[in-house]
């Protein structure tokens, strides 16, 4: 072929065009990538005898994420919440905890109700490096760089409760009640150097499996000793038979005193608020809670799901966990899990149960504990609220 100058041109140009495909087709490829939906997984019982309690949280979760795509998102990006059925079974927990990110490949995973259901996930996330925020009050005596806790450890709970029970209620023996796992274990360890110090005494100690629904035999030794409290660290399901027969056995709120240390408003539907009327419960948070960013939550949350939902403690410890995700990979200006949880350190934020904030150590949240008694419609009349609480997750448990 004859060579001119047009000739000439038009290869060259052709060759130039040829050569900036590969880059314009990269540039095209890494704007897609970025454009991309991050990938979080919630993982949570909606199924089982964990699910009275634990389903709602996912709703909570989801809400979070709803309103932070329609603020734009993080970093840039929509949120894509993958959802996982625990079905109250821990080892079905592990199994969906490596899919999510083994499978999915998700930045972060929303997740776990019960310790049991914790400890089960544990080793996968610190095998895969994932991050788990992680809603619910817990037992302490644990500290993972793969997992931030949002709920309250023992030691703002349990301690908090017996000292006030011995200030305002005048308590010297506590019986001591709860479902047999490590929590309620755990908690009530904790519980008896603290009974010891307010000059208490433990007077009985009873645990049953997780999802028990007889508490005949229980109550009768409760009737029988006449403790100044009882203390009940009975979760789930549990939940309904125990106080449904402790109102039959004429044991309520109005005539002794019961702390619940694992039943908030959400819990309260299912158990059935007639059965629940003067009893006492510690938390965190509960929907009476009064500030602007709790009316916001609520008003949300009933928006979203209907205006006879409820919200509770762990359903709100969720909600402050997808915030605290995003503040912490806004800070870190990256999805990666040690940058994420560096960035995470002293990290405040004003959620609806007031301003909390990462420990710079050891992953646990500043807390308020509050205690509430509730009223005939189900909801928390709040009498008491602590200064925030240091997380504390390594007490003796001993003294």
């Amino acid at each position: 072929m004859k060579i001119t100058k047009r000739n000439f041109l038009k290869t060259m140009l052709g060759t130039a065009a040829a050569s900036a495909v590969p880059g314009t087709l990269m540039m095209a490829s890494r704007a897609a990538s970025a454009a991309d939906p991050i990938k979080v997984g919630i993982l949570h019982s909606m199924t089982g005898t964990i699910a009275i309690a634990e389903a709602h949280v996912v709703d909570a979760e989801k809400l979070a994420i709803d309103e932070i795509n329609a603020a734009g998102g993080v970093l840039g990006r929509q949120i894509q919440p993958i959802v996982e059925d625990g079905a109250s079974d821990w080892p079905t927990f592990a199994e969906k905890a490596q899919k999510l990110l083994v499978n999915d490949k998700v930045s972060a995973v929303f997740g776990c109700y019960t310790s049991a259901s914790r400890k089960a996930v544990l080793p996968v996330f610190e095998r895969y490096n994932g991050l788990l925020y992680y809603p619910t009050y817990y037992e302490g005596l644990e500290q993972s760089k793969n997992i931030m806790y949002t709920g309250q450890e023992a030691t703002q709970s349990i301690i908090p409760a017996v000292e006030w029970l011995a200030k305002n209620k005048k308590a010297k023996t506590f019986f001591l009640i709860g479902s047999d796992y490590v929590w309620p274990r755990t908690t009530n360890k904790i519980a008896r150097p603290t009974i010891s110090r307010v000059g208490g005494k433990v007077v009985g100690e009873e645990y049953f499996p997780l999802g028990a629904s007889e508490f005949a035999s229980v109550i009768n030794k409760i009737k029988a000793i006449k403790p100044d409290v009882i203390v009940s660290t009975i979760v789930g399901g549990s939940n309904v038979g125990f106080y449904k027969q402790l109102a039959s056995a004429g044991i309520t709120g109005k005539n002794a005193t019961i702390m619940a240390m694992a039943v908030s408003e959400e819990e309260a539907i299912g158990i059935g608020a007639e059965n629940l009327v003067g009893v006492h419960s510690i938390m965190g948070y509960f929907q009476s809670i009064q500030n602007p960013a709790n009316k916001k939550f609520v008003s949300a949350f009933k928006a979203k799901y209907g205006q006879d939902r409820v919200v509770g403690d762990t359903m709100e410890a969720g909600y402050t966990a997808v915030y605290l995700w995003k503040l912490a990979v806004e800070k870190a200006n990256s999805l990666d899990v040690p940058k994420v949880v560096a960035a995470s350190s002293n990290l405040a934020f004003d959620a609806p149960e007031g301003q909390v904030k990462f420990h710079a150590a050891n992953h646990h949240l500043w807390k308020h504990a509050r205690v509430g008694t509730f009223k005939p419609d189900g909801q928390i009349e709040i009498i008491y609220e602590s200064p925030l609480i240091e997380p504390n997750p390594f007490p003796k448990l001993t003294g």
